[in-house]
C-alpha cells in the first residue's frame, strides 16, 4: 500500500489557484474579495448583503464522542465538499477557524487531513487572516477598560468581587485558570481574582459567530455583563462605552474569509468556538453567505453530537433561522472499538465483539439527530486496520437502524473517496424527508432546558445543581435571561459529564456545577463536571515536533 505523505507535505506540495479564480468560480467578482496575498481573502461586506437570499440546502457533519483513536470529522467534511464539486455540484464547505491552543498542545492542525484539506493549510492553523487576534483584542479591551473604571473610581459601583468578565489567550496556558491582578501599588489598579479564558470560550468569539452583520455586532457587543454592582445589578461593556471601540477592532473579523480545498474548491473558513466549552459552530455570516452562493452547504460542528450538534440546532439554526435538510455522523471503526472497551495499542487488531459493544455510541448519535427531525447518514471513515468484516458490521447495524450509511476513504484518496457519502446525502436530500424542529422551547425555565438536554441527549437520569449553580439560575432570570438557549459545557469524551465513561452511559446523574450569562451571545452557559474555560497542554505537547527549515517549509503541523 502506498504510503500517504504528512498532511502539511501534501499541504506543501499543493498548485494552489489565484484566490480570485476560486472566488469566480463561487460566484464572486474581483470587487467582491479583498485578497489577503495570493491565496486567502475576506469576503466584502457589500458581498455578503447581496448573497442573503438562500438558494442552497444545508448539511451538517457531526460525529460520535472523540477518542484518541481519531475520527476525522474536519477531514470528512472537506472531503464531501471535494465530492460534491466532483459530481457536479455547486457545494461550499463552511468550518471553523482553528485555535493555537489545541494547535500546539494536541493537534497540531486542523484544517483536515490526508488529501481532504483546506489550504494554505500552515497559515490556516497560524495566524490565518487575524481574526482570532482582533477577537483577544476586543475582549482584553473591555478587560482594560473594566479595571480601568475602577482605578479612576468605580463610578457605576461595580463589587471588585462579583466580577465576572476574565482576559483571553489563544493558548493553552493552565496557570492562567486563576490570578490575581493589580499588585504594583497605587498605580496598578485595584487588586483582585481575576482568570483567563481561551479565546474560543469568549463570548467575544460566540458574539461574532451569530451575530447579523456590523450593527448588531454592536448591540451584542453593548449586552455583555461585565459584573454586578452591591445590589446585584448587571454593568454591561455599554454602560463602561466600550462597545464602539470594540466593534471597531472587529470590523474586519467580521468578513468571512475565502480559501480553497486541495482540489481548487471554494471554502468559507470562519469563527471558531469550541464545541464543549463554547456553542462549537462556524459564523453564521459565513453558513448565511454559503446558503446565498451555493446548492449545497456543508459545515460542521464541534465534538460528538450529543454537543456540537445539539448546539447547531438549539443555538445557531434558531438565531439564524436555518433549516437543516441533512446530517452526516462520522464514526471510525477504531473509536467504536474504544467505545467498546478496546486499549488505543491494540485497536489495530480486528476484535468483532467490542466492535458490536462500542456500536451503541453511534447508535445513540445517530438516534438524538433524529429528535431534531433531520435524518442521517452515518460516513463510516476508513482506517487500513479496519477488517471487512468490521466494516460490514457497522454498515449493517446502521441500515438495521434504518439509517444510510457508507464509506468514507477521502484522507488516502480526497473527493473519489468521498463520492459514495455524498451519493448517500444527495439521496436523503431528494428524499425531502427532514421536518426540523429545536429540542426545546426557550420559553422553558433554565432547569427545565438543561434537564431536557441532559435526559433526551445525554441519556442522564436527572441533573444535580450546586448551591453555586442555583443562585446563578436565580440571578440569570433576574437579568432577564431565563427565554435563551442553553449552552452546555461539557466534557466531549462521554454522553456523561465522567470523562472515563464511553460508550452509551445511561441513568447516571449530571452535576452542574456553576451558571453564567452570554448576555451579548444570547445565551445561558451550564458548566458541567470538571469542564474548565482554559486548557492546559499535555506531557508531550505538539509543539515540541514543529520547526520551520531555512527554505520556509514546516514539520509538525500533521
Amino acid at each position: 500500500m502506498t504510503k500517504v505523505p504528512s498532511d502539511i507535505a501534501i499541504a506543501q506540495a499543493a498548485q494552489l489557484r489565484p484566490i480570485a479564480d476560486v472566488a469566480a468560480e463561487a460566484g464572486l467578482g474581483p470587487d467582491d474579495i479583498l485578497p489577503y496575498g495570493r491565496h486567502k481573502a475576506k469576503i466584502t461586506a457589500a458581498a455578503v448583503a447581496a448573497h442573503r437570499t438562500p438558494r442552497g440546502r444545508l448539511v451538517l457533519v457531526t460525529g460520535i464522542n472523540p477518542t484518541p483513536a481519531g475520527e476525522g470529522k474536519s477531514t470528512v467534511t472537506v472531503g464531501l465538499a471535494q465530492a460534491f464539486r466532483r459530481l457536479g455540484k455547486r457545494v461550499m464547505v463552511c468550518i471553523r477557524e482553528p485555535s493555537l491552543g489545541p494547535v500546539f498542545g494536541v493537534k497540531g492542525g486542523a484544517a483536515g487531513g490526508g488529501y481532504a484539506q483546506v489550504v494554505p493549510m500552515d497559515e490556516i492553523n497560524l495566524h490565518f487572516t487575524g481574526d482570532f487576534h482582533a477577537i483577544a483584542s476586543a475582549h482584553n479591551l473591555l478587560s482594560a477598560l473594566l479595571d480601568n473604571h475602577l482605578h479612576q473610581g468605580n463610578a457605576l459601583g461595580l463589587d471588585p468581587r462579583r466580577i465576572s468578565w476574565p482576559r483571553t489567550i489563544d493558548m493553552n496556558d493552565r496557570a492562567l485558570r486563576s490570578i490575581i491582578v493589580g499588585l504594583g501599588g497605587l498605580n496598578g489598579g485595584p487588586t483582585r481574582e481575576d482568570r483567563f479564558v481561551i479565546v474560543p470560550g469568549s463570548e467575544i468569539m460566540a458574539i461574532l459567530c451569530l451575530a447579523q452583520d456590523l450593527v448588531d455586532l454592536e448591540a451584542r457587543l453593548a449586552r455583555i455583563i461585565v459584573g454586578l454592582t452591591r445590589d446585584r445589578k448587571p454593568v454591561t461593556a455599554g454602560d463602561l462605552k466600550a462597545s464602539g471601540a470594540m466593534t471597531l477592532l472587529l470590523k474586519d473579523a467580521i468578513l468571512p474569509n475565502l480559501v480553497q480545498t486541495l482540489e481548487g474548491g471554494p471554502a468559507l473558513v470562519h469563527g471558531g468556538p469550541f464545541g464543549n466549552i463554547a456553542h462549537g459552530c462556524n459564523s453564521l455570516v459565513a453558513t448565511r453567505l454559503g446558503l446565498g452562493l451555493a446548492d449545497v452547504v456543508l459545515t460542521e460542528a464541534g465534538f460528538g453530537a450529543d454537543l456540537g450538534a445539539e448546539k447547531f440546532f438549539d443555538i445557531k439554526c434558531r438565531f439564524g433561522g436555518l433549516r437543516p435538510e441533512a446530517a452526516v455522523v462520522v464514526a471510525t471503526i477504531r473509536a467504536l472499538k474504544m467505545n467498546g472497551g478496546v486499549k488505543k495499542d491494540a485497536l489495530a487488531t480486528p476484535d468483532v465483539d467490542a466492535l458490536r459493544r462500542g456500536l451503541v455510541n453511534l447508535e445513540a448519535h445517530v438516534g438524538n439527530v433524529r429528535k431534531f427531525g433531520v435524518p442521517v447518514v452515518v460516513a463510516l471513515n476508513r482506517f487500513t486496520s479496519d477488517s471487512d468484516e468490521e466494516i460490514e458490521t457497522v454498515l449493517g447495524a446502521c441500515r438495521s437502524w434504518g439509517a444510510r450509511a457508507a464509506m468514507s476513504d477521502v484522507w488516502a484518496k480526497g473527493g473519489e473517496g468521498g463520492e459514495a457519502v455524498a451519493a448517500e446525502v444527495l439521496a436523503t436530500l431528494a428524499e425531502g424527508a427532514a421536518d426540523f424542529r429545536p429540542l426545546y422551547d426557550v420559553k422553558l425555565p433554565i432547569k427545565a432546558k438543561i434537564e431536557t438536554i441532559a435526559r433526551e441527549i445525554y441519556g442522564a437520569g436527572g441533573v444535580d445543581y450546586s448551591a453555586a449553580a442555583d443562585k446563578a439560575i436565580t440571578q440569570c432570570e433576574a437579568m432577564g435571561m431565563a427565554e435563551t438557549p442553553v449552552c452546555m459545557a461539557k466534557t466531549q469524551y462521554s454522553f456523561s459529564d465522567d470523562p472515563t465513561r464511553l460508550g452509551r452511559p445511561t441513568g447516571f446523574r449530571l452535576t452542574v456545577r456553576d451558571v453564567y450569562a452570554s448576555a451579548g451571545a444570547g445565551f445561558v452557559v451550564a458548566l458541567a463536571g470538571d469542564i474548565m474555560t482554559m486548557p492546559g497542554l499535555g506531557k508531550v505537547p505538539a509543539a515540541e515536533a514543529m520547526r520551520v527549515h531555512p527554505d520556509g517549509t514546516i514539520d509538525g503541523l500533521f
